[in-house]
């Protein structure tokens, strides 16, 4: 007799019946969402419901790590405040944030290469940072190395973009954006145009490795997972411009030694990772500042905005 043809046991009814009073939740679930009128939300939720009813059929998950899911994202919401995104810092750690960047951000190319690759935004955005004048200094007295950075906005055809918004922002020295400070400190962070030909330039801090903030629930997560909290060291930026696709993207220093052993949001591109020119002191400044016996790094970071994005 084939395997076929064997008889079914009670054990395996009784696994076939289990099967399809799981599936019939699901349905029923998934089915709740036919009446939302938003198609578009309606494709989420019933998408959503699916793929989280497969997880927890899969893992067989129990009724106390659902617990502790709750607990967690509890945890995490009591943490975050207007200060503090612990839900973008989870979100990044699960890679959830970059792949939502690779779907949306398709690569797209022109005729002299193509645009600039985005990467993730970060918890530590502030809107309303200081207006830099070009050649200014974002800093804002920050710890660090002086940092020459400079280059052009195009677009893909190779045009230069005037007046695009340019939002800057970093860690410090010792690691630290200042709205992890409590004394109300604005360092590290500025907005600046582009010239009539593209052109940017402004002094900030040379990049550093630092951990992301690991002192709350997130940070337990990544030591139960044996996970480093380190981020490469990169400078933001977010360039706005009409017609164009907003980008936020990063660059990394190359010769960073964290490159090598990776980046706790998974947000490095090799398009990304740039030569920051190591500048003795003494050496002469672009724009004649007076840095004393202080070294100084300098970078050329050019950038290439892709067409907005079209409906339909």
């Amino acid at each position: 007799m084939s395997t076929t043809d064997e008889p079914t046991t009670g054990a395996d009814q009784q696994g076939i019946e289990q099967q399809r009073i799981e599936q019939r939740l699901v349905d029923e679930v998934a089915a709740s969402f036919a009446g939302a009128q938003d198609v578009r939300l309606r494709t989420v939720l019933e998408s959503l419901t699916r793929h989280l009813h497969a997880f927890i059929r899969d893992v067989r998950l129990t009724e106390d790590e659902w617990k502790q899911a709750i607990d967690f994202l509890t945890a995490v919401g009591h943490i975050t405040d207007d200060r503090r995104q612990e839900f973008i810092l989870l979100s990044d750690v699960l890679g959830a944030s970059m792949q939502t960047i690779a779907v949306n951000n398709p690569v797209q190319d022109g005729p002299r290469g193509g645009a600039t690759e985005a990467t993730v935004f970060g918890p530590f955005f502030v809107e309303d940072a200081p207006l830099i004048e070009p050649g200014g200094d974002l800093a804002g007295g920050a710890a660090g190395q002086p940092c020459w950075v400079e280059g052009t906005v195009r677009d893909l055809d190779g045009t230069p973009v005037p007046g695009a918004r340019i939002e800057v922002w970093e860690a410090d020295d010792d690691g630290r954006y200042d709205v992890q400070y409590d004394d109300g400190r604005v360092a590290g962070r500025g907005h600046l145009f582009s010239g009539e030909d593209g052109t940017f330039r402004f002094w900030c801090v040379t990049p550093t490795p630092y951990p992301i903030p690991h002192d709350g629930p997130v940070g337990r997560l990544l030591e139960a997972a044996g996970r480093s909290p380190m981020r490469a060291a990169h400078l933001h930026f977010m360039v706005t411009a009409e017609n164009l696709r907003t980008l936020v993207t990063h660059i990394f220093v190359e010769g960073d030694e964290q490159l090598a052993v990776g980046d706790a949001v998974f947000g490095v591109k090799d398009s990304l990772v740039q030569r920051f020119v190591q500048q003795p002191a003494g050496t002469p400044t672009p724009d004649g500042r007076d840095l004393g016996e202080r070294s100084w790094a300098r970078v050329q970071f050019d950038i290439v905005l892709a067409p907005a994005a079209t409906d339909g």
